[in-house]
């Protein structure tokens, strides 16, 4: 079995492929404090539960958006498997599908070119892939699996700890798309201008990203497809019809498709 390891700056996502499918996901909550020895009693503790043997697991491929985590990270699977994981950085940029711009070679997250190398190998059109996570995220690919470019702004579970956190009245709502935009009471004045106001935010970008996509490419618009990931997409999806696709697991499959691309090589 192959070990992906998904870290983010607020879920680390550990999933158990076989061949070519998950057969088990765990999200344990990032820490940057614990050590390899933690993270390692934290996932032996899972494995245990679920009937998993370390012994069954061949391989790791690892990606991080917390530096800090990617010395233990590495350290748990040479202890956990007896070497050393597939990590996903620039050492191995060159030998993948798609082109990472010079300008974003040592900046883009990893995350995000876990999702262009599962889109554009899926697809093989251009996509706009939005990730809702800590951050919400639009990566656009070309279809010849250039990355032509990425928009970030804060996710919406960040957008409300921060209006929670920042302020002496104002409290923290679950994240449920109200009826209408004039709220009655602030847990619904608060669900309208976060939740339908990203609505609107997730709209405009999208069309924006499509016409700059189709100046650039010579592209149509009707070939371009928009594909959700993230926890958070759920939110957004029953009350937009931009999002075309959802796979929560874009990113982990990703790192099950980079794994094998170096594998190959």
């Amino acid at each position: 079995m192959l070990l992906a390891i998904d870290i983010g700056n607020t879920s680390i996502v550990a999933s158990l492929f076989h061949k070519d499918e998950i057969i088990h996901e765990w999200r344990i909550h990032t820490d940057s404090k614990r050590t390899a020895d933690e993270y390692s009693s934290i996932l032996t503790s899972l494995f245990r539960d679920h009937g998993v043997t370390v012994a069954s697991i061949k391989n790791a491929v690892l990606s991080t958006v917390v530096p800090a985590l990617l010395g233990p990270f590495i350290r748990l699977t040479e202890k956990m498997i007896g070497k050393k994981p597939v990590i996903v950085s620039t050492d191995i940029y060159d030998k993948l599908p798609i082109t990472i711009p010079a300008t974003a070679y040592h900046e883009i997250g990893t995350d995000l070119v876990c999702n262009s190398v599962e889109a554009f190998c899926r697809w093989k059109k251009p996509v706009i892939v939005v990730d809702f996570g800590t951050a919400l995220t639009f990566t656009a690919i070309d279809g010849k699996g250039n990355i032509q470019g990425v928009a970030i702004t804060p996710g919406l579970g960040t957008a409300v700890n921060s209006l929670f956190s920042n302020t002496a009245q104002l409290p923290s709502v679950p994240l449920i798309a109200p009826q209408n935009a004039l709220g009655k009471n602030t847990t619904h004045a608060i669900q309208a201008g976060i939740v339908l106001g990203y609505k609107g935010l997730v709209e405009s970008l999208i069309e924006q990203i499509k016409n700059d996509l189709i100046k650039i490419t010579n592209c149509s618009k009707t070939e371009i497809k928009v594909v959700a990931t993230g926890g958070l997409n759920s939110v957004l999806k029953p009350i937009t019809d931009v999002l075309q696709e959802v796979d929560k697991q874009l990113t982990l499959r990703g790192l099950k498709r980079i794994s094998d691309i170096l594998a190959n090589n």
